[in-house]
């Protein structure tokens, strides 16, 4: 299958910042404990660390997000999104998008992906699909609280980032199921 373009280039540019990660890496094949057993797969469907700097100091929020743009839609598949996490917060925990959101911040909130989970689905491309690339991305933001309802998807939170990114930083791990 030819991959469809990286998502974000069709947006206005945005300066960069660093993120970094003990669990995933640009580029690399996504582990066990990123992939989905939700989707009956081998998979621990556990969020990986998260550490970013460089981010501009009029940042004031930031948002999470996990995307599959190879997913086999017309819209790709959004796998995680969080947004509100405070501008004092720089790292989020493994495993931090479980269900219960105890280990995100205080103030944070998790939109359902889109199974309808309030949780980080791991990857869990179709047999034989070929590769999807995951893009982990930290938006850093120039609002404190994005006017968002708790029932909004991640595509009206990627609408809404659209008018308050100020800085994006992203890896972009992989993941294939064999045929």
């Amino acid at each position: 299958m030819p991959q469809t373009p990286d998502p974000y280039s069709f947006l206005p540019p945005v300066r960069a910042f660093r993120l970094r990660s003990d669990d995933i890496a640009d580029g690399q094949a996504l582990g066990v404990a990123q992939r989905s057993g939700i989707f009956g797969g081998p998979g621990q469907d556990r969020s990986p660390y998260l550490a970013w700097e460089g981010q501009p100091t009029a940042t004031q929020s930031y948002a999470v997000t996990c995307y599959d743009a190879d997913a086999p839609t017309a819209s790709g598949f959004w796998h995680w999104a969080v947004l509100d996490i405070p501008a004092t917060v720089t790292e989020l925990a493994s495993g931090a998008g479980d269900g219960s959101g105890a280990g995100l911040p205080d103030g944070a909130r998790t939109l359902a992906n889109d199974a309808g989970q309030r949780r980080f689905l791991g990857a869990a491309p179709p047999p034989g699909h070929g590769p999807h690339r995951y893009y982990f991305v930290v938006h850093a933001l120039d609002t404190p609280r994005l006017d968002i309802d708790d029932s909004a998807t991640p595509a009206w939170l990627g609408f809404q980032l659209y008018g308050h990114t100020l800085a994006r930083a992203t890896l972009t791990p992989t993941s294939q199921t064999p045929a």
